[in-house]
């Protein structure tokens, strides 16, 4: 039974990295860029309704984690195997990325 759940998270995490606005915003978070959701919409030409959608699906498969500050809300990327998923996909070392 252990082995399933771990097949239907990890699933759940692909199904998460795979849509182009959310892998572009956890490569952004893993290359060390914005971190609040104003730095993001702007850098990204996304609204901030969408924006959050999209944050939503990836805080609930476990990839994002978010800390409010204040008025503000930070992400981080939190997942090794989401990170060392997007090294793959973009050509790069996860080492380099920030957790």
């Amino acid at each position: 039974m252990e082995n399933r759940i771990d097949y239907e998270r990890r699933a759940e995490m692909l199904k998460a990295l795979a849509h182009p606005v959310r892998l572009r915003i956890v490569h952004g978070l893993l290359s060390g860029g914005c971190r609040n959701v104003r730095c993001m919409e702007e850098r990204i030409g996304i609204s901030q309704s969408c924006l959050s959608q999209h944050l939503q699906k990836l805080r609930a498969a476990g990839v994002v984690t978010a800390e409010r500050c204040g008025n503000e809300v930070y992400y981080r990327a939190a997942s090794k195997e989401a990170a060392a998923l997007v090294a793959a996909l973009m050509g790069e070392e996860a080492e380099s990325y920030v957790l």
